[in-house]
């Protein structure tokens, strides 16, 4: 690795399973940092996550690829006895050691930070749970879906009024709480400089959510009053809508009042500045549906490259909603370095989503593939101390499987 990258020489044991704590171990990894996964012996469920409804179905497991990018696979039966003795000498290895088994079955397995922490007093112990560590809910198991969006209120939110609430798209929230779990464990390394000490961090789906949805409810811890649920035909404010272009696209209006008559203008509609249904703050109130219908007619008049001239012209925010489809064809992605080649995954995956830092002045590691399942055993074990001796003996006793070639092929593998 360049002797450039932020994180070079940074060791990271990653136990974690599907997104948010794998997420930040891909960060530190595009860094710089040596990211040594462990997984059970038949693999983690999230190497087959593309063939999960309602993920998009494909013989490609992209999600794990995105997810476990630039590191080394060590497989590890934590039942077996002889496991003891390489997770013992994981931890001394590593300065970060991220986890998410809940913490009834980490109990058992060991793996809670008194038991691993004995071992190496300089480790960054990063912890991510469903709902946090205390209260009556902490062992309840938790997605993004059902924590993050959930729980948080933000699901609540993000829909119309007279909707029930929808399916969110899984991962997002996984993704946000993997950049909180990466900034504790920037935050703890950041204090092991100046300290020398190691420290327990942690995070959870559900503070991850409450913070995006904060707003709203600090608003609430305060007893603000709510305009209730978004109403598109009746919505509080006209300018800060969603409307439609004459070629199906919709989009999203956000006009200032500073904007609204350059804007007006720009649509050749001034005359809406001395309607006199909207020429005061209390006619506007009770017109509102009428100007959004309004509204809604002017702008499908038009297809989105006619609006996205005018409002580029007045400097006004809007955006247009664009499908997965649309998105990956977007100008902005590939020189802002946020679509990035991905080697040695084969032809169909041969790009990825590069984490969303950029440092200026430092490169990121080039993205590849995700390792197949036990890839690197031999070699981790071996830098680890163990000699062909004692990890045959590791084999022996199952704490180490015995991977069989077509095994290797599937589940998330290269080529």
């Amino acid at each position: 690795m360049p002797n450039d990258n932020i994180f070079s020489g940074l060791k990271v044991v990653d136990f974690a399973s599907f997104i948010a704590g794998p997420g930040a171990a891909v960060i530190l990894s595009d860094f710089g940092a040596d990211v040594v996964k462990v997984e059970p012996p038949k693999g983690e469920l999230w190497r087959i996550g593309q063939k999960i409804p309602p993920q998009p179905n494909s013989d490609i497991a992209y999600p794990f690829q995105l997810a476990n990018r630039n590191k080394r696979s060590l497989t590890l039966d934590l039942k077996s006895p002889s496991a003891s003795a390489v997770l013992e000498h994981l931890v001394k290895w590593a300065d970060v050691f991220i986890v998410n088994t809940p913490h009834p079955a980490r109990k058992k397995l060991k793996l809670e930070y008194d038991d691993v922490a004995q071992w190496n007093p300089r480790l960054i112990y990063a912890d991510l749970t469903g709902y946090g560590e205390k209260g009556p809910d902490a062992s309840l198991p938790g997605f993004d879906i059902t924590a993050y969006w959930a729980r948080s209120g933000l699901l609540s939110m993000t829909r119309d009024a007279g909707s029930p609430p929808t399916w969110p798209v899984a991962g997002s929230g996984d993704n946000a709480t993997a950049v909180a779990i990466y900034a504790a464990i920037v935050t703890a390394l950041y204090r092991r400089e100046r300290t020398g000490k190691g420290s327990y961090v942690t995070t959870s789906l559900l503070a991850a959510g409450v913070w995006s949805a904060s707003v709203f409810i600090q608003a609430a811890l305060c007893g603000a009053n709510f305009y209730g649920l978004h109403d598109r035909a009746h919505p509080v404010n006209a300018a800060l809508n969603v409307y439609r272009s004459s070629d199906g696209t919709w989009f999203l209006l956000v006009v200032t009042p500073d904007k609204i008559p350059a804007v007006l203008k720009a649509m050749g509609r001034e005359d809406l500045l001395t309607d006199p249904r909207f020429s005061d703050p209390k006619k506007l109130a009770e017109n509102r549906p009428q100007l959004t219908a309004m509204l809604d007619e002017i702008f499908g008049s038009k297809p989105m490259s006619h609006w996205y001239e005018v409002f580029n012209g007045v400097h006004v925010t809007f955006g247009a909603v664009r499908d997965p489809q649309e998105v990956i064809n977007d100008p902005q992605l590939r020189p802002n370095d946020i679509v990035v080649p991905l080697e040695g995954a084969g032809d169909k995956l041969n790009s990825t989503i590069s984490s969303p830092i950029q440092v200026h002045g430092v490169s990121k590691v080039p993205a590849k593939r995700a390792p197949k399942i036990g890839e690197h055993n031999d070699e981790v074990l071996a830098e680890l101390g163990f000699d062909a001796k004692a990890i045959n003996d590791l084999r022996a006793s199952g704490a180490i499987p015995q991977v069989r070639q077509s095994e290797k092929a599937t589940m998330g593998g290269g080529r």
